[in-house]
C-alpha cells in the first residue's frame, strides 16, 4: 500500500494490525500520512490452572497490568473480576501501565484503577503507593518475557514480585527486501514501543544495506540521520543512541495520545 505523499511525514507503525490499524486512521485523519506494518501479533499463553495457582501461592497485594493485552488474554483465560474477587483482598491495589490498559480493565469491571502520568515502566516506579511497598506481594501481569526493571526495583523495595504471563508474542518473518518498500513509501518516520522491536527493525534495515553494492551504502544515511524515530520511553530511546541512530523523540508513553502529539 503506498502512501500519499502530501506531507512531509511519511510514518511506519509497527504495531499489531489492529492497534496498528487504529492509530493509522487517528494520523491520517489529521493529514499524517502512515502505514501499518506489524511485526508480531499474539496469542493466549496461561491457562485457568495457571492462574489459579499464581494466584494461591502468593495472594497479590498489588497486581500491575503492563498492557491491554495482558488484561485482555487474562480476561479470556478466567475471567478478572472472577478471579481477582476470589483470590485478593478488598485492601488489594490495581494499577495500569497506560490509561488504555486501566481502560481495559474497566471494562472488567475492575473499576479503581491507579495509572501513572508517565506511561511506562519508570512513570509506575515514581508513583508513591509503589514506593512503600515492603513486604508486600505484587503480582505482574504480562507478555511472556520482557523487561525485568520494573520486577527488580520492586524487589529493591522490599517486595515480593511473581509474572502472571498471560499471552505470548508471535514474530513475524521479514525478508530485508521489505525496506525497499519502505523507500519507495517514502518511510521517514518509524513508531517503536519495545527493544526488541527496535532490535529487529535495525537488523532489517542492516541485512537490506549489506546486499547492495558499495557505492549504493549511502542509504544507510537515511535510516541513521535522516529518519525520525518515534519511541515509547527514555530507555528505548538510549537504545537507539547506542544503535547509532541520530532523530530520536521520546513520547513517553505507547498509546495513541502520546505517539501523536510527538508527530504533531
Amino acid at each position: 500500500m503506498r502512501i500519499k505523499n502530501n506531507t512531509k511525514l511519511n510514518v511506519l507503525i509497527t504495531r499489531p494490525e489492529e492497534k496498528g490499524i487504529q492509530l493509522a486512521q487517528q494520523l491520517n485523519s489529521i493529514g499524517i500520512n502512515s502505514i501499518c506494518q506489524s511485526f508480531f501479533d499474539y496469542q493466549s499463553y496461561s491457562n485457568k490452572q495457571q492462574i489459579q495457582s499464581t494466584l494461591k501461592k502468593s495472594p497479590p497485594d498489588i497486581i500491575i497490568f503492563v498492557s491491554v493485552a495482558a488484561v485482555i488474554f487474562a480476561n479470556q483465560t478466567l475471567n478478572i473480576k472472577e478471579w481477582l474477587e476470589k483470590n485478593t483482598s478488598q485492601s488489594s491495589q490495581f494499577f495500569a501501565v497506560g490509561n488504555a490498559t486501566k481502560k481495559a480493565l474497566n471494562a472488567c469491571f475492575i473499576e479503581h484503577v491507579i495509572c501513572p502520568k508517565e506511561q511506562n515502566s519508570e512513570g509506575l516506579l515514581e508513583l508513591f503507593d509503589l514506593n512503600e511497598v515492603q513486604g508486600k506481594n505484587i503480582l505482574i501481569v504480562r507478555g511472556d518475557g520482557g523487561r525485568e526493571y520494573l520486577k527488580e526495583i520492586l524487589c529493591q523495595r522490599g517486595a515480593t514480585v511473581n509474572y502472571l504471563e498471560s499471552y505470548q508474542r508471535l514474530w513475524l518473518t521479514f525478508n530485508h527486501a521489505i525496506v525497499k518498500q519502505w523507500q519507495a513509501n517514502r518511510i521517514n518516520v518509524i513508531v517503536i514501543t519495545s527493544n526488541a522491536l527496535l532490535q529487529r527493525i535495525v537488523d532489517l534495515i542492516t541485512a537490506f544495506i549489506d546486499t547492495l553494492p558499495f557505492d549504493e551504502q549511502l542509504v544507510l544515511n537515511h535510516w541513521q540521520k535522516n529518519c525520525l524515530w518515534v519511541v515509547a520511553s527514555a530507555r528505548i530511546s538510549e537504545s537507539a543512541k547506542a544503535l547509532g541512530l541520530i532523530n530520536i523523540i521520546n513520547a513517553k508513553g505507547a498509546n495513541d495520545q502520546a505517539i501523536i502529539k510527538a508527530l504533531s
